[in-house]
């Protein structure tokens, strides 16, 4: 079953008189695979009405892109690299970095238009660290985003100078007990 919530639209007379700062979040952790909060986050404020866009850059095999975002309810979109194969290595395909790319520049495009109040950027300290997105350009796009968008950045050995920039950080950590 699926619910939908309708957010009524605000006249000039309802607005509020100054605009929030975005956050910037960081989900880090020493393995892949750890997703599952952070999508529980977007999916509970996308149900609340407020648009979301999850970027997974080293997902593929769907054959998805960002010319075919999937659409979760009405306010959730969630795109994917239009590549054969997921990533987890930097020896990639001149074909794959192009898709990578592509990503990158939509991403980059779509969120300083402002439609979305909350952008997931997923597995982006991989994409930095194979070399495929600059940390400086990730660093601009931070500082160029519309002010009261929050990004949530996720992966494994996050860049400190992103880390730096977070207003919040989170380390999840894996516990063995008997």
């Amino acid at each position: 079953m699926v619910s939908q919530l309708e957010v009524p639209a605000r006249d000039g007379n309802h607005s509020l008189p100054h605009t929030v700062e975005g956050l910037v979040q960081v989900f880090t952790c020493p393995h892949r695979s750890f997703f599952t909060s952070v999508m529980a986050q977007a999916l509970r404020i996308a149900g609340q009405g407020t648009p979301v866009l999850i970027v997974q850059f080293l997902k593929g095999g769907i054959g998805q892109g960002y010319q075919r975002p999937v659409q979760l309810g009405q306010h959730l979109d969630w795109v994917r690299c239009d590549l054969p194969r997921c990533i987890d290595t930097p020896d990639l395909e001149e074909t794959e970095i192009a898709a990578l790319r592509e990503l990158w520049d939509h991403t980059r495009s779509i969120v300083s238009q402002g439609k979305y109040s909350l952008v997931v950027l997923d597995e982006l300290s991989l994409a930095i660290n194979f070399g495929l997105i600059s940390e400086a350009e990730v660093l601009e796009f931070l500082e160029s985003r519309p002010m009261q968008v929050d990004v949530i950045l996720t992966g494994p050995d996050m860049p400190a100078a992103l880390l730096d920039q977070a207003d919040q950080i989170t380390e999840l950590r894996r516990t063995h007990r008997p």
